[in-house]
């Protein structure tokens, strides 16, 4: 059974999650590498990383005209992401049914709010953004990791990028969601402000959302132990 991303009501962190993120070693172990893949432009790796051109391309997801609108421009972001979005489902989000009842919901999800300032409310069972979660979840062809990385997309400073490998990192956890939400806010938002300090010490730029960082710091830690050793990540 999948479990969505908000599914536990209980909002104390949880601790699995909170030990996996908040560890400062891992942090600092996959800091450069992760800088290293958010900075340089794809055209010069020979390995090429197109990730980096998630949140950004053409213009970002979230920027006014569109924030509440899945656009052509959304689907080929996360396509930078290694997933691809049914042509069927694509078609819907942007000219039909699909496509308005997602923009309803996405309105009522605020697009410039941080995970670490938004209440547990914003997040948990009912709140539109798992709304919106389950019903991306519910078309053909779009599993747990597409929807959520279509909504990251949508908002990335409140929603996480969190896939195969993260979840294999992080220890399976009823609600990453709030996991990190409570990882984020504890210590005195200390997780966060580190977050901020890589992103400042990476010389990335400041519209590099603080979740962005921890998503692709997490992701290069883990991501070759997870092939190495065939996780069962999903």
């Amino acid at each position: 059974m999948t479990t969505a991303p908000g599914a536990a009501r209980d909002r104390r962190p949880t601790p699995v999650v909170r030990a996996a993120v908040a560890d400062r070693r891992r942090l600092r172990a996959g800091a450069g590498a992760a800088a290293g893949l958010l900075r340089r432009p794809v055209r010069e790796r020979s390995d090429p990383y197109t990730g980096s051109r998630f949140e950004h391309l053409g213009g970002g997801g979230d920027r006014p005209p569109v924030m509440n609108t899945v656009t052509a421009e959304d689907l080929l972001a996360v396509q930078t992401l290694s997933v691809t979005i049914p042509s069927q489902v694509a078609l819907d989000l942007l000219e039909g049914d699909l496509g308005r009842r997602i923009s309803a919901l996405l309105s009522r999800i605020p697009h410039d709010l941080d995970m670490v300032d938004a209440d547990a409310a914003d997040l948990e069972p009912g709140s539109p953004a798992d709304d919106a979660w389950r019903l991306l979840l519910k078309q053909d062809g779009i599993g747990w990791v597409k929807a959520g990385k279509l909504l990251a997309r949508k908002r990335p400073r409140l929603l996480p990028v969190y896939d195969e490998v993260v979840k294999c990192l992080v220890g399976r956890p009823k609600s990453y969601w709030l996991g990190l939400h409570g990882a984020l806010r504890a210590d005195d938002r200390a997780l966060h402000r580190e977050l901020l300090e890589l992103r400042a010490s990476a010389g990335l730029s400041e519209t590099v959302s603080a979740l962005r960082v921890c998503d692709v710091v997490l992701w290069t830690h883990h991501r070759d132990d997870h092939r190495r050793r065939g996780c069962a990540g999903g």
